[in-house]
Formats: structure tokens, sequence, C-alpha cells
């Protein structure tokens, strides 16, 4: 009896978040088909869920970085939940203007809350798509979820290391915004859904954790393992991480155990904690000292050696 209360309370639950984030998905769809019709025409369409950005109109055509656009080092943008274009582009435009390409990746509400149909398809193609282009210099940024996306691409890597090799060694650094760890995941889903309604946002929180509770196999373990993929990675290049300490989801707790994870691995880890500020508003809030750390950090890598014009570029923004 208990278990058909039980039974009967998810299904309500159910029914409730799905009225809920209809108008969140159908948002989605229709950007998705809008992305999908611009790629038509691609030689290889790239999946829905990216968006390629070049840097063309923002360089010298008499003095090029480089003569070949395929080696112009790209910026892998992960973005967080239902994060919309307009939001991306103010980020892929920092790159731009720096001579970097962007290549956005995003995912719905779905695709998270389901994986083995939904975030690890795109983790397949994405790191068949960073493998495939092997002359690019990489450097990841990644907001919020995008960590648990970026964890499913390294549970792949980790499967076959040698294979690989180049691209671990192509990653020059990563940048990681709000990004939270599976113990806030019950938190961070409703507030990326519901953020104006504490009464829905409540709701949709009793459902995540009867998600996670319910589905541990086709669910739950594959969010475990992105997450220990996640703090054990084989990436070990340079890391700045932007967080807050009034930041429910990205606890800077939990970003402390990330931060010390990897600098027992041998990795430089560079910190910036604002006392207060957003989930995911951290250049919104706190533009000037964003983008100083930001181009800081980008100043201090090996991405540009070949392309002195550019890190000088970086270097007279300081």
């Amino acid at each position: 009896m208990a278990g058909f209360l039980m039974n009967k309370y998810a299904i309500n639950l159910f029914n409730g978040l799905q009225k809920v984030i209809t108008r969140q998905v159908l948002q989605v769809e229709k950007r998705d088909f809008h992305k999908a019709m611009t790629l038509r025409n691609q030689q290889k369409p790239l999946n829905p869920q990216f968006e390629l950005y070049t840097a063309d109109k923002f360089l010298n055509p008499i003095k090029p970085i480089t003569n070949d656009p395929t080696s112009r080092p790209l910026v892998v943008l992960i973005a967080w939940m239902l994060a919309k274009k307009k939001h991306i582009e103010k980020y892929s435009e920092i790159y731009l203007k720096q001579g970097f390409d962007v290549l956005s990746v995003t995912m719905t509400p779905w695709q998270f809350l389901w994986p083995t149909t939904g975030a690890q398809p795109i983790a397949d193609e994405l790191l068949q798509y960073l493998n495939e282009h092997s002359n690019r210099p990489l450097l990841l940024h990644g907001f919020s979820v995008g960590a648990y996306l970026w964890g499913e691409v390294l549970v792949k890597i980790n499967t076959d290391l040698p294979k690989y090799t180049k691209l671990i060694d192509r990653v020059k650094g990563q940048i990681w915004d709000s990004a939270p760890d599976i113990a806030e995941l019950h938190k961070g889903i409703p507030r990326a859904l519901v953020p104006g309604n504490s009464l829905l946002r409540a709701t949709v929180e009793k459902y995540v954790v009867y998600h996670l509770s319910t589905f541990q196999n086709s669910v739950t373990q594959h969010y475990i393992r992105s997450s220990q993929l996640f703090h054990t990675t084989p990436i070990r290049a340079p890391t700045l991480l932007f967080i807050s300490k009034n930041d429910l989801i990205a606890t800077e707790a939990s970003n402390q155990r990330v931060r010390k994870s990897w600098e027992s691995l041998g990795m430089k880890v560079s910190w910036k904690c604002w006392d207060k500020s957003k989930h995911v508003s951290h250049f919104i809030l706190h533009r000037d000292e964003y983008l100083y750390e930001l181009n800081s950090f980008i100043a201090s890598l090996d991405l540009f050696s070949q392309y002195e014009e550019v890190k000088d570029k970086i270097k007279a923004k300081l």
C-alpha cells in the first residue's frame, strides 16, 4: 500500500513537473530547430546542441593570426541549463575578439535527467568532434551543469587513454564558473527551471530527489561516475574557478574539495571567490574583476605561443 501511494505521489509530482517546464522545453526545441536549419548546408551538420562561432570577422585580413583556420585555438563553451543564446553570445564575443573560435554546447533539462539517451550522446559527439579537429589548441569554459556534461566526456576519454593522449595534451586551460557537485543537483535543477516561484521550485526539488533515488542504475550512477572523473580528471591543464560564498548550488565547500583533489594531482588551480554574487552571474555582477581574472589566466597559458600578436593584445587588456 505504501509503495502504491509513493508511486501515485511520484506520478503526481512528475505530471506537475511536466506542466512546469513544458514552456521551457518547447522554447529549447524551437531554438534547436533553428540551429539545425542554420547548419543544414554544412558538409557535416553539427549536433543541434552545438553552435560554432568563428573569429573571422574580428581578425586582421592583412596579418591574420594563422593562415590555417583549422589550427586556430578553439574555446569549448559548455553552457548552463536553459542558457539563452544572447547570453552565450556575450561570453563567446570575449573570445572571438581575441582570435579564438568558439564551440558552444547546450543541454536541455530532459537530456540531463536521462543521461543515457540525452547527455551521453552529446558527450559522444563532442568528443568525436574535438578528436577529429586535431590541430586546434583547446580551452574549456564551462558553467554550472556543464561540469557534469564534461564529466561524461572524461568518462569516455578514460576508457581509452592512449587513443585520446593527443586530445588531452591539446587542452591548454580550463575555466569553471559555478560548477556544482552531485550533492547539490536537487537544488540546482529546480532553481534553473523555476527560479522565480518558490512553491513550484519545492515541488520540482521533491521530484528530483525521487528521480535520483528511484533511477539509481539508469541515472544516478552516471552522475556519480561523471563527478568522480571530474575530480580525478586525466586532463591536468591549469584551471581557473569562479565561485561565490553565497551560492547554494555551486557551494564554496564543494569547489574547495574539487580544488584540493586537482592540486593533489599536480594541477595549477587559480581561484576567484566573491563574498556575494549569483550562480552563473559573476560576469554580469562583477564584470571588471571577472575579465581581469579571465584575461590574466589566458595570458598565462601557451595557447598563443605561435600567435604573439594575440598574446600581446591580451596582455594589453590587463
